[in-house]
């Protein structure tokens, strides 16, 4: 096989497997954002108090 020939039989592979894909709707994508951005939020404001109370605890200790 020529390289012409790979590259020809790879692009089509690709395309016959993007059709097999089932793709979310606009509204699922929507609601999965929301979700991803929810829990990074929450996330984020876990590790923000867990870093305040231990800078307290090391400031009490420097003291």
């Amino acid at each position: 096989m020529n390289i012409i020939s790979k590259i020809s039989n790879y692009i089509r592979e690709s395309i016959a497997e993007l059709k097999k894909v089932t793709w979310p709707t606009k509204k699922q994508t929507v609601n999965y954002t929301l979700l991803i951005i929810g829990i990074s939020l929450t996330v984020a404001f876990f590790i923000g108090v867990v870093d305040y109370i231990l800078a307290l605890g090391v400031e009490q200790v420097i003291k």
